[in-house]
Parts: C-alpha cells; structure tokens; sequence
C-alpha cells in the first residue's frame, strides 16, 4: 500500500467505545507514558472531555483512532475541528489483538491501547476519516433511512404472506399487493374469510372502486369467488390468533407507506439542488432510486477515492486474489465492505443492461463464459465504476455515444455484439 500523507498530530488517542463509558489511551506526541482514563457516555461528559484536549493542546491536531465511522460518538468528535478521526474495521482490531493475545482474552481498556499502537505505529497505513459536506451526508443517510424503510416494509409483508397463508390463503388473490393501501385496509375491514363473507357484495366493490381499483373485469371476478370461497381452517385456536397478528402487520405496512414517500420527496429535492446531480441523473438505469444513491456513494470529496481502483476495492467491487509463492488459491469477493454501498453499485449495474447496449453485451459475454448472474453483475459494475470515476473526477457527464466510439477505437470485442453502424 502506498504511504498517504501523514499529518503531524499533537497526541495520539485510542478510543475503546462502549454504551455507557469509553476506555481512553493518550500518548503525547515525543512522549513515551500512556495516559489511561475513562469518559462517560453522555453529551456532557464527551464535551468535557474534548473542551479538556482542546485546552491542553491549544487546539492543535490530535488523532483519535476508534472502531466505527458513525454513530453517537463520531458525531460528538466531529464538533471539534482540532480532532482527527482514524476509524479502523472492527475485524482489523480482532486481529491485531489476536496477535497479541492468542487466548482470546478481551478487556476495553486493552483495546484501547492497542488502538493507540495501531495509530503510533502504522498511521501511514490508515486514512484519516474526513466528512462530506452537509448536503452529501444528509444525502447519504436519507437514502440509506429509505432503503431499510422498504426493507422493513418487505419484511413484514412477507410474514403477513405466511400468516395468510396459514388460515385466509384467498386473500392474497383479492388484495394483490401486500405493501399498498388498498391491501392493508382490506384485512384491517376483513381480516378472515368468514368477515369478507358476511359484507355485502356492494359494499366491497364499493371499497375496491374507492381504493382506486377500477378494473370492473377484475373486481367482478374477485366478488364471484368470495360467497363460494371454502376456509382452509376454522379452528379458533389458529384463526382467531392469525387474525391479530395480520391486522398488526397491516398496520405497520399501512404505516410505513406514508414515510417511504417523504423520504422519496425528501431525497428527490436534495438530489435536484446538489450541484454533483447532473453527473449522475443521465447514467443508464439509474432513475430516481439509484441516481442519488450513486451521488452519495462517490460523494463530493475527491481526493477521497485517488483512482477507481480504490473505490472498486473499498465499495467491494473488486475481487480478492490469494496467493502463496507462485500459486493463486482462489479469486474470490471481498468479504469486508460497506454493504449499502455494495448493494448500490451492484443494483445500478444490474438496472443498466435493459437501457445499455454495451452493458448488456458485456453481461451476456460475461455469462457465456461461465459465469453466475450475480459474478457477471459484479464484474459489470467493475467496469462501471472506472466509468463514474471518471465522469466524477473530471465532472463531465456520461455520454454513451463517446464510449461506445471508445471500444471501437480498442478494438473491444464488445462491438461486434453491439450490432450498431459505425457512425454510431
């Protein structure tokens, strides 16, 4: 690995963190004693705390190396501009512990100066975290806070299925798809067979027509099937417990429905006012879920990725070859990486072979070669991601047309699959 810049620190501080206090090792810069001390967890005490180095050091640089780059804690360090965060991967720790300590003995207060080691001795090798701007970082976490929000929301749809399953199996035919309104109003009004058996049949078709369900095909179908429809089961013991646990799921579904589309209003407006937008509205399949996800993902710092190769290996992209001598073990992908980040780069190159010519070519040259589905999406997003690095350091928006008169000034073998005129 190359040896970054190192900025020169006043101290060095290794930060165990825990829920209700943090273990802390400080070491003066030219000094050989460690300081061991302890900081409660709460918002006076950080302060107090950080206000104390500030003081001491008269606000010169002081690195702080710690397990994880965000959270509680990490915001509290960055209220101080003197503080240079040196976040590690938690593996990374375990391992330089177990180096150490074999046994596999643990204590918050060794972790602590073993952190303080990692930053003395090998500051070279760790980058020092520095953080997007605002605009970027709400970004980021808007886009983030949506997609567990739909996950959430999937989750429970999903086990709203299996309970349906287990007792008003019909139900799933008459209400189609479980995350919309019209799905979790209907089990709220009617939550077993016997319930939807008892209303009339106006007074359903009324519920469909005021869901928005207008297909008269569709509905008429749906009210033939429900006074001839046979319970799979009308044990009390099953149906009765079922049908509370239904409703409850249709609740938090009908709940979430509303907060999924403020975070899509949310992010829609953030992503029109940053000035990165441009670059990443016009990429091939990217729409309005994956554009500002992109955004998010290469942020606005950049110097922070020095060349696609180090985005492709820190967003997990890139693949790990292992070696011993002159034998290759295996080529495999990287277990340590940002999943979201991950996810984002695999999901925008699988979404770009429906609107790319040449993506898609090169996802079906990828698959007559022998490769998986998902092995051919990451290697797509491989190549993709030299492309948005490009377009990002350079600011200048994809244009397809120019790429595609790149592989054929190559020669890639890309462009007999194309099928597209010279001109082109």
């Amino acid at each position: 690995m190359a040896t970054r810049n190192v900025p020169h620190l006043t101290a060095l501080v290794g930060l165990d963190w825990a829920d209700d206090h943090h273990d802390v090792s400080l070491r003066e810069a030219g000094s050989t004693s460690i300081e061991q001390s302890q900081v409660d967890h709460t918002p006076e005490a950080l302060t107090e705390w950080l206000a104390g180095l500030r003081r001491r050091f008269g606000g010169r640089p002081v690195g702080v190396c710690l397990e994880l780059s965000r959270g509680p804690l990490i915001y509290a360090l960055l209220e101080h501009d003197f503080v240079v965060p040196y976040p590690v991967n938690p593996k990374s720790l375990k391992r330089f512990r177990e180096t150490f300590y074999p046994s596999g003995a643990k204590d918050d207060s060794t972790d602590a100066d073993l952190l303080l080691e990692l930053l003395d001795k090998h500051r070279d090798r760790l980058r020092p975290w520095r953080p997007d701007v605002p605009e970027t970082r709400a970004l980021g976490r808007l886009v983030e806070a949506r997609r567990k929000a739909v996950d959430l929301r999937t989750r429970f749809s999903q086990q709203l299925r299996a309970e349906l399953k287990g007792y008003f199996p019909q139900a799933l035919d008459w209400v189609g798809n479980l995350t919309r309104p019209l799905a979790c109003d209907f089990l709220l009004k009617w939550p077993t067979l016997e319930a939807v058996q008892r209303a009339r049949l106006e007074t359903v078709r009324r519920f469909y027509y005021a869901h928005h369900c207008r297909r008269g095909d569709l509905i008429e179908k749906r009210l033939q099937a429900i006074p001839t429809a046979t319970p799979l089961t009308t044990d009390p013991a099953i149906v009765e417990t079922s049908l509370l646990t239904v409703q409850m799921l249709a609740r938090q579904i009908r709940a979430l429905g509303p907060s999924v589309v403020r975070y899509e209003q949310e992010i829609e407006q953030r992503f029109e006012a940053h000035p990165d937008a441009d670059l990443f509205r016009c990429l091939p399949g990217a729409g309005a879920a994956l554009a500002p996800r992109l955004l998010a993902a290469l942020g606005t710092d950049r110097d922070r990725f020095p060349s696609a190769t180090t985005l492709q290996q820190y967003g997990g992209i890139a693949p790990v070859i292992e070696r011993s001598g002159k034998t290759t073990f295996t080529v495999r992908w990287r277990w340590a990486a940002p999943t979201f980040l991950r996810q984002t780069f695999h999901e925008f190159a699988h979404q770009s072979i429906p609107y790319c010519p040449w993506a898609r070519a090169y996802y079906e040259l990828q698959r007559e070669r022998g490769k998986g589905h998902h092995a051919a999406v990451r290697a797509l997003a491989f190549k993709w991601i030299r492309i948005l690095w490009r377009c990002w350091q350079d600011r200048t928006p994809y244009d397809e047309a120019r790429y595609i008169r790149a592989l054929r000034q190559r020669g890639s073998p890309l462009v007999k699959r194309l099928q597209l005129p010279a001109a082109a």
